[in-house]
């Protein structure tokens, strides 16, 4: 399955190398095979960096058996974008309520935390990570993290930065978090040049989606060099390709 969507998405690329980018699917938890698709996906099919999610059956990010698969995203200094999953915890979908709604925000946060924590963000420093919906609740909970630092209650910490200068050196899009209030807490947890725009569209409906950028193009909050940064600058930066409509990786 992921061979065959990531061979999809790079015939659309191919189509229109100047409007669309992909980033590829991998068959984890399956190791092996996330690393040959990996490489067949980058170094053939040329796409533009790596989808994962935030936990794949219970298995998270900073899980050690996913070392292999960080090691090789490291090697390739790749950018790698990070959607939530629903929570395998069965005690989060008691309530009835769309995993959209709160569960998706809480398991990206509970993946930042693990891969922060479990060290797994110090020992991949070149990947390029990007967080959708503004992180989660990450940017809410940031003076947690810095007290949970200061008190070092989690082996490691001599290996690892803190919590604040590793979230100013990862990228958050906007997806489903592009109120003037998220972006106060971005520009004061990270700063606008690591968040970028982002959508939810096709799962967001597009009238909404539609609706979620025009907020962006005309909310106070931004300057008008910030905006054009979210809207896209800080995005062509980590995919310079697109910016001239190449077709190299």
């Amino acid at each position: 399955m992921a061979r065959r969507c990531n061979e999809f998405a790079a015939q659309l690329v191919q189509s229109r190398p100047d409007r669309f980018g992909s980033f590829a699917a991998l068959p984890l938890p399956d190791v092996d095979g996330a690393l040959e698709e990996l490489r067949y996906a980058l170094d053939v099919l040329k796409l533009d960096g790596v989808l994962l999610f935030s936990n794949v059956q219970g298995i998270y990010l900073g899980d050690p058996r996913l070392e292999p698969v960080f090691t090789e995203l490291e090697r390739r200094a790749a950018t790698v974008f990070v959607h939530p999953n629903p929570s395998p915890d069965p005690v989060a979908h008691r309530l009835g309520l769309p995993d959209s709604l709160i569960d998706f925000t809480a398991d990206t946060t509970r993946a930042v935390a693990e891969m922060l924590y479990s060290n797994r963000f110090a020992r991949t420093s070149n990947v390029k990570y990007i967080f959708s919906h503004a992180g989660g609740t990450i940017p809410y909970l940031a003076g947690r993290f810095g007290i949970v630092d200061e008190m070092r209650v989690i082996p490691g910490a001599d290996a690892r930065r803190t919590a604040a200068e590793t979230f100013r050196g990862l990228y958050w899009d906007t997806a489903l978090a592009f109120g003037d209030p998220v972006l106060r807490m971005l520009r004061s947890i990270v700063g606008l040049r690591q968040v970028m725009c982002g959508s939810d569209y096709p799962y967001f409906r597009r009238d909404l989606a539609v609706g979620c950028i025009a907020a962006l193009r005309r909310t106070e909050e931004l300057a008008a060099s910030e905006r054009e940064a979210v809207l896209g600058a800080n995005a062509l930066k980590l995919f310079p390709r697109l910016a001239d409509g190449s077709t190299s990786p």
